[in-house]
């Protein structure tokens, strides 16, 4: 059956949103899930300062009733101003291995990114460099040494699929 991809317009369906990642991750040993009170704020209008510049919406996929994956679309104004770009970013980007979850999930913030005039997509990325950022591309069988992103060794190979492109790379040394 089809992806439905959902806007995310409640409280409940923020919850929902926050906390799909644990569930994707149960019984990873090398996930450390965040403080959902702390992604909870930091997606909030009313408690980020960050939306004083910026706009986001955020959505859910599911596939015949359950929930597969979600993303976030955030447009960073102030970053946009500064680098001369129009980039719609993608952020907390989680899903199951299914190359049309992470498709539909894509289209979305690419469908938002334009309807607000932006030509470029990038991410992982937050509002800002204070938010979870970056691709997990190995050591997928390690516990992160910093604040970084944790991801499924899929999520590279997803992303070729859709033809997206590594910009840059990071280093984490132990």
């Amino acid at each position: 059956m089809a992806i439905q991809i959902k806007t995310v317009t409640t409280r409940k369906d923020l919850k929902t949103f926050v906390r799909f990642a644990n569930r994707l991750y149960r019984g990873n040993r090398y996930y450390v899930p965040s403080m959902p009170f702390d992604d909870l704020n930091t997606l909030d209008p009313k408690k980020n300062g960050a939306f004083d510049f910026s706009k986001a919406e955020y959505y859910l996929a599911y596939r015949d009733g359950e929930l597969v994956g979600r993303v976030a679309a955030i447009i960073n104004y102030k970053a946009n101003e500064a680098w001369k770009v129009n980039q719609v970013r993608f952020g907390w980007f989680d899903f199951i291995d299914d190359l049309e979850v992470s498709k539909a999930l894509l289209d979305a913030v690419e469908a938002f990114g334009k309807k607000h005039g932006m030509t470029q997509i990038v991410g992982p990325l937050g509002f800002t460099d204070f938010d979870p950022e970056g691709m997990l591309v190995e050591g997928f069988d390690r516990l992160s040494t910093m604040a970084l992103i944790y991801n499924h060794p899929y999520y590279p190979e997803h992303m070729k699929k859709h033809d997206y492109v590594k910009e840059t790379g990071w280093v984490e040394y132990r």
